[in-house]
C-alpha cells in the first residue's frame, strides 16, 4: 500500500506539533534545538527532520525570555566611509554566528544619534551592545550606562576611559611605536602625520604615541594634519591643501596615516591631482591593512590588527559570567610593501 505523508498542521507549526511527527517528547524537541543541549545524534536528526517535513522553526524570543540570555547582541556602527569598518563587521558578525550569537546591526547616524540608538538598543533584550565608531563620547556611555538593561558595553578596536565599558583594541602604544621605529630604521626624517578625528572618549592613541617618540628621537615636533572623518575623499582635500602649494624640496619624505582610509586617499591625490611618485618623492604608511592595501593600486605599507583573534575573545567575553575587567589589548604586525 502506498504510504500517504502527513498533512503539516494548519496554522503555526508548534514544537508539540514536531514532537508528535517525530515521535518524541516536547523536552526533546526544545534541546535538539539548544546548542549546547545534551541529546542523541539519532534523537537530533529525528527532531530536525520531521521540523524540516512540517516547516517548524523555533521561536527564539519565546526561548529567550525562558533563559537569562538572548544571544542576541547589538552592533552600533557610524564611519561607514571607513572601508575597515566593513571587515571588522563581516569578521565579528561570522565569528558571532558561528558560536551561535546573533546581531542586530544599528547604523548610527552622527553624535546627536548615537546616544538615542544606545538607548534604543537596550529596550530590545540584548546580551550586550557592541561600539565600532568614533561617535561614543564620555557623555554617551555615561548615559548607556545609566539606562541600560544589557550586560556588558564593548568597545572594539578603540579604547575607552569609561569604567563601565569593555575595551577589546590593538595597543595603539606599542604598534605606533613599531611604526615610528619603522619610519626611522628606514631613514625618513621629515614625517607629516595624518590624524583622523579626535574624540573624548573611545579614541586611539596614534598620533600623541608618534609624535613623543619623534620628539624624544630626533628632539623635532613632525608636522600633522587632520581629517573630520576616516573619508578617503576628505583625506584628499586635506592633503592637497597641505601640500599644494610646496615644491619637491618642501615636502615631507613620508605621510604616516591613522589609518588606511586616510592613506588611500593621500596616495589618490599625491599621483593623480599632484603629480608625485610614491615612495619616490613622498612614501606613505597606514593603519589597518585593509584588502585594498595589498592591491596592484596601492600595495601600501600597513599595521595590520588581529581582528579575527579580538573577534574570538569578544566571544569568550560575551559567553562568561565572571564579574572581572575584560579589557584586553592585542599586538598586531606591520606589513611592508612598495607604498614605505
Amino acid at each position: 500500500m502506498e504510504e500517504i505523508d502527513k498533512a503539516a498542521p494548519a496554522g503555526n507549526v508548534t514544537a508539540d506539533d514536531v514532537a508528535a511527527e517525530a515521535g518524541v517528547s516536547r523536552w526533546t524537541v526544545n534541546r535538539a534545538f539548544k546548542k549546547d543541549a545534551s541529546i542523541s545524534a539519532r534523537s537530533r536528526e529525528k527532531v530536525m527532520q520531521a521540523a524540516e517535513r512540517l516547516g517548524y522553526v523555533p521561536d527564539l524570543r519565546a526561548a529567550s525570555l525562558a533563559s537569562d540570555r538572548s544571544h542576541l547582541v547589538a552592533l552600533l556602527v557610524d564611519d561607514f566611509a571607513n572601508p575597515h569598518k566593513l571587515v571588522m563587521l563581516e569578521t565579528l558578525t561570522r565569528v558571532l554566528r558561528r558560536r551561535g550569537w546573533d546581531t542586530l546591526l544599528v547604523n548610527t547616524l552622527g553624535k546627536e544619534d548615537a546616544g538615542s540608538a544606545l538607548l534604543n538598543a537596550s529596550q530590545r533584550r540584548v546580551d550586550a551592545v557592541i561600539l565600532i565608531g568614533i561617535q561614543f563620547d564620555d557623555e554617551v556611555l555615561k548615559t548607556a550606562s545609566h539606562a541600560r538593561r544589557f550586560k556588558k558595553l564593548i568597545i572594539f578596536a578603540r579604547t575607552s576611559q569609561s569604567p563601565d565599558t569593555i575595551s577589546i583594541a590593538v595597543d595603539d602604544v606599542k604598534a605606533m611605536e613599531e611604526i615610528a621605529g619603522y619610519v626611522a630604521g628606514r631613514g625618513y626624517r621629515r614625517p607629516m602625520f595624518l590624524a583622523g578625528p579626535r574624540t573624548s572618549s573611545a579614541h586611539l592613541k596614534r598620533k600623541e604615541t608618534f609624535l613623543a617618540f619623534w620628539q624624544a628621537r630626533f628632539g623635532t615636533v613632525p608636522a600633522c594634519a587632520s581629517v573630520a572623518a576616516y573619508d578617503p575623499a576628505l583625506a584628499a582635500e586635506v592633503v592637497t591643501a597641505k601640500l599644494g602649494g610646496l615644491g619637491r624640496g618642501e615636502l615631507p619624505d613620508i605621510l604616516v596615516c591613522e589609518n588606511d582610509a586616510l592613506a588611500i586617499g593621500a596616495m589618490d591625490v599625491i599621483r593623480h591631482r599632484l603629480d608625485w611618485r610614491v615612495p619616490e618623492d613622498i612614501a606613505v604608511i597606514g593603519f589597518d591593512d585593509i584588502p585594498a592595501a595589498d592591491g596592484p593600486n596601492y600595495r601600501l605599507s600597513s599595521y595590520r590588527q588581529p581582528v579575527a583573534e579580538m573577534a574570538e575573545y569578544l566571544v569568550e567575553v560575551l559567553e562568561s559570567r565572571d564579574d572581572r575587567d575584560f579589557t584586553r589589548l592585542f599586538q598586531g604586525e606591520i606589513v611592508t610593501r612598495e607604498s614605505a
